[in-house]
């Protein structure tokens, strides 16, 4: 199954990657402006799904929000809580969350659903957006490309979509996308962000 194909992949390399990317301070400037901004619009209740060593979550935290991280790999989970003792973490699959229907105003999906293969992606928005009460927030950042292909990211396989790609999946799912940024900086990968919010 890709979830334990995954979860194996960073469970082995969670260390590493925490002391390399777990700290807001390694993020890239316009990433928090871009990732501030939209937190600061959300009233309610916000979950970071994929949040991986907790730092956004905490970061969104310390700006007053109400949020909470979900993460597949336990051990980013374990991680996040003995860094974040303020911040709540689960273990959790963001293709089930554990949230009932209606329930949340923000979901933070940042680099968390480049592993979906191309045909995973709807059934996720589907899912994200059953979580979301209408006119809730959503911010996805992923990697900008053509659809569906593949790369040997650091840790397992991942996929670009592209912008226009990903904003017909969200409308597909019942989003409006508000806002869209695009980025190339020398030696990484195409960056996009996108900004939706539930119809």
């Amino acid at each position: 199954m890709i979830d334990s194909h995954v979860r194996q992949a960073y469970a082995a390399r969670a260390s590493e990657y925490t002391a390399i990317l777990g700290s807001i301070d390694d993020m890239h400037v316009l990433d928090r402006n871009r990732v501030e901004l939209w937190a600061q619009q959300i009233s309610g209740r916000i979950i970071d799904v994929g949040c991986g060593p907790g730092h956004w979550t905490d970061f969104i935290h310390r700006l007053g929000a109400d949020i909470s991280g979900i993460d597949l790999v336990p051990e980013f989970v374990e991680s996040a809580r003995r860094r974040f003792p303020d911040v709540s973490f689960q273990v959790n699959s963001l293709r089930a969350l554990h949230e009932a229907d209606e329930t949340l105003d923000g979901v933070l999906a940042w680099y968390s659903l480049i592993h979906l293969t191309p045909g995973e992606l709807p059934p996720v928005l589907a899912e994200i957006a059953r979580v979301l009460s209408p006119q809730g927030h959503l911010l996805v950042g992923f990697f900008d490309g053509d659809p569906g292909e593949p790369f040997d990211h650091a840790v397992t396989t991942a996929y670009y979509v592209a912008v226009d790609h990903m904003s017909s999946l969200l409308n597909d799912a019942g989003f409006d996308v508000t806002d869209v940024e695009t980025r190339q900086d020398p030696g990484s990968r195409p960056h996009a962000a996108i900004c939706a919010i539930l119809r």
